[in-house]
């Protein structure tokens, strides 16, 4: 008898109930998880990132994110000039650079992690190149950076120096402007550059550097990407400005200091 009155007054503890409601919800969460990534990997989302969007969907993007500045018929507006005749590849350089879309107004837009994926920014640039046909793409071929590098770097000195640095580190230019360092730039966004003269840039056409001259410019610059200052330190490949000033602050610097020095010690 007393077994059996202690076998009926025992009662299951509240945490109990509440432990079996939750490890049902994390069952039934996991199960649910798993499906809708199944569904995923299998539904619309893989077939758009799998498939080429159309001119159609670069006209909806350019309307939703670009005819603010630069209309509805890419005509221009007081924010933004015209896309008549820039093509394409301008498109290209400014979207994948994400100078595009801009920000803030300021001297000139600056370079920043693009706000668009490759397949949305060619489709956008398919879209002004059948309204407003302008530069295209080279072929493979000058981008492929087995040009002649003596007579690239030679060119680069000649047109391209005078603002980019010989090493290709960028420089200050004048009213806040400035020439960036092509350090990390696509052999794509050298060529575009040079097709399009974006911002402060001249553009470079084919009467002024002929498609093999450009070429070699391009194998010229990969050229210093893939080699490393021989001298040692690069002090910012600014040339003498920064050689002459670390030889000044760190050179004479140590000299005064071994002087001062020795007249302690023979004093």
């Amino acid at each position: 008898m007393a077994r059996e009155t202690t076998r009926r007054s025992g009662r299951r503890s509240p945490w109990a109930a509440a432990a079996l409601i939750g490890i049902g919800l994390l069952i039934t969460g996991g199960v649910y998880a798993g499906a809708s990534a199944a569904m995923a990997a299998t539904g619309p989302e893989t077939t758009v990132a799998n498939s080429a969007l159309t001119v159609e969907d670069g006209q909806r993007l350019f309307q939703a994110n670009c005819a603010t500045c630069h209309g509805l018929d890419v005509q221009g507006t007081e924010d933004g000039p015209s896309l008549y005749g820039v093509g394409e590849l301008a498109v290209h350089f400014q979207m994948s650079t994400g100078r595009m879309p801009l920000q803030m107004q300021g001297p000139q837009a600056p370079q920043k992690p693009a706000q668009f994926t490759d397949e949305q920014i060619a489709a956008i640039g398919e879209y002004i190149q059948s309204i407003a046909p302008g530069p295209s793409f080279p072929d493979d071929e000058v981008l492929d950076g087995k040009g002649n590098t003596s007579e690239g770097g030679e060119l680069f000195r000649i047109n391209c120096a005078m603002c980019h640095n010989v090493a290709g580190a960028g420089g200050a230019l004048t009213e806040g402007k400035y020439a960036p360092n092509l350090h990390s730039t696509t052999p794509l966004n050298m060529y575009a550059a040079m097709v399009t003269g974006p911002q402060n840039m001249p553009v470079f056409n084919d009467m002024t550097l002929t498609t093999e001259e450009k070429r070699d410019i391009i194998t010229y610059l990969l050229y210093l990407q893939d080699n490393e200052s021989a001298g040692g330190f690069s002090l910012g490949s600014l040339g003498p400005v920064s050689e002459g000033l670390f030889i000044w602050i760190f050179g004479i610097g140590s000299l005064i200091a071994i002087t001062v020095w020795i007249t302690a010690k023979s004093n």
